[in-house]
């Protein structure tokens, strides 16, 4: 089975088309204003009005609020929701049940954090396994950091997402390692935090499909 791809964190609508022509089977768009991705309501359904069909929608939010979920749907119409925060297993459900399939994004450092994943195992669609990030970053992702992928072994939590520091480079590799079926990308496919790089994004996703 070919590894799907998520190229996440998409801020123009040329990105946006080099990703789906490549094969990208899911985009996100970022919903979090501390980001440098965050984009605003008109862009995001831009966006996702020439996603819409082609590849699946994802909105990226942090602990939202009922009405900022509201907004991000009213903007996207996602098809998934990623919750990227501190949100609880119940608060995942609560939004699941309310708007539609989620993501939830897991800090890893430890195989602690690993086990940890599984108490969301019935309140979200996918597990998607980040690094931690650092204590002065102001953002639980899209710092371009890695974890050891060998504290997925036996996590139990499937179907998974790998993302956290992955490049054009060591994506096939982490991979292999950690037999994910879906890879996500954002700073590792940047030329500044916030600009996408055509031809990384090129590379990534020929590198990830073929393994």
């Amino acid at each position: 089975m070919t590894v799907k791809v998520k190229i996440c964190g998409l801020t123009t609508e040329a990105s946006l088309e080099v990703a789906l022509a490549c094969g990208a089977d899911m985009v996100g768009i970022v919903f979090f204003p501390p980001s440098p991705r965050n984009v605003t309501p008109s862009l995001a359904g831009a966006l996702a009005a020439r996603a819409r069909g082609r590849a699946k929608i994802v909105a990226l939010m942090v602990d939202p609020g009922d009405a900022a979920v509201e907004r991000a749907v009213a903007a996207a119409a996602p098809d998934l929701i990623q919750l990227h925060g501190a949100e609880t297993p119940q608060r995942v459900a609560e939004i699941r049940r309310r708007w539609g399939p989620v993501i939830k994004a897991v800090a890893v450092a430890t195989r602690d954090d690993v086990k940890g994943a599984l108490a969301y195992g019935e309140a979200a669609d996918i597990i998607l396994f980040d690094a931690r990030a650092p204590a002065d970053s102001g953002r639980p992702g899209g710092n371009g950091a890695a974890f050891d992928w060998r504290t997925l072994s036996g996590s139990g939590a499937a179907p998974f997402v790998l993302s956290g520091g992955l490049t054009p480079d060591n994506v096939a590799e982490a991979i292999r390692v950690t037999g994910a079926a879906m890879v996500d990308v954002s700073s590792g496919v940047e030329r500044r935090p916030g600009e996408k790089d055509h031809d990384l994004i090129r590379r990534f996703i020929h590198a990830a499909k073929s393994v």
